[in-house]
């Protein structure tokens, strides 16, 4: 019996649940007719057809959904295995990652909160752009992150908020909006906003950028506007100005740690976090 690629196995299934190539394809960071072959070739393996595909559509078939099924157990099975594994190898030490400047402040004072337990450890402090950082918490790259509310895909985490902040708008310091007091959003009808690499879905059709500095230095030349959290931006660049938006949905920065993952060490790690952040 033919045995199946996990590669194969995790593609196909991106497929199923975006049910669009282009989608499976962004969100995999992979060409898409790779997708294409990679389906094709699950399908002359298993002899079923595993999608019905239009020039408007893609849908599952019968065959097709039973793989999506079984193929999601087995991913997590899998990436499991890999957590655990790195886990164990793991013997000294642990790992946060965050974000460049987004930890609001609270860095400092939840490493001096978690130099207080009797049996703290080394923390490595990993800097990681804006998609992969809770995808290092599930492959067991990373014990704790810092991640940013409603932004990262929090889906299997356990997090506990630390600080929550408005989001700004910012612009051109020459920008019509830039005096203003705050703003509502309605008002950036027709700016252009960027897109950030490596995050899927329906995004704008803006400059594709990796992080804040370089969003910065377009936004001084007037290429670019973005709604922020407010402490990614502080203080405001030069050449910039940041305007409340007032109807914007608040940002939290959480502390997280995979679903999966007790050990005593990062449980005392995450409630250090939670101390420095209510000092």
């Amino acid at each position: 019996m033919e045995t199946l690629e996990i590669r194969d196995l995790r593609h196909f299934v991106a497929v199923a649940e975006e049910l669009h190539y282009g989608h499976a394809a962004t969100r995999l960071r992979v060409a898409q007719p790779a997708l294409s072959k990679t389906v094709q070739r699950l399908e002359a393996r298993l002899g079923a057809r595993l999608l019905d595909r239009t020039s408007r559509s893609v849908a599952l078939t019968p065959a097709g959904t039973v793989l999506l099924e079984h193929g999601r157990h087995v991913l997590h099975a899998a990436d499991l295995a890999v957590q655990e594994t790195r886990r164990a190898a793991q013997q000294d030490g642990l790992r946060l990652v965050m974000k460049p400047g987004g930890d609001a402040g609270l860095l400092s004072g939840i490493l001096a909160a978690y130099a207080e337990h009797p049996d703290a450890t080394q923390v490595d402090v990993q800097f990681s752009g804006s998609t992969d950082r809770t995808a290092r918490l599930r492959d067991g790259r990373a014990d704790v992150a810092l991640l940013y509310a409603p932004f990262d895909d929090l889906a299997g985490l356990v997090t506990e908020t630390l600080h929550t902040e408005d989001r700004v708008a910012i612009l051109p310091a020459d920008h019509p909006l830039a005096s203003r007091d705050r703003i509502r959003a309605a008002e950036l009808a027709g700016e252009t906003f960027p897109r950030w690499r490596g995050v899927p879905g329906d995004q704008p059709e803006g400059p594709e950028l990796a992080d804040v500095a370089e969003l910065v230095s377009l936004v001084r030349i007037g290429r670019v506007v973005a709604v922020l959290p407010r402490s990614l931006v502080a203080p405001t660049p030069p050449g910039t100005a940041c305007v409340p938006v007032e109807d914007a949905e608040p940002s939290r920065i959480v502390v997280a740690r995979n679903e999966h993952d007790d050990r005593e060490s990062v449980l005392a790690l995450v409630a250090a976090a939670a101390r420095a952040a209510r000092r």
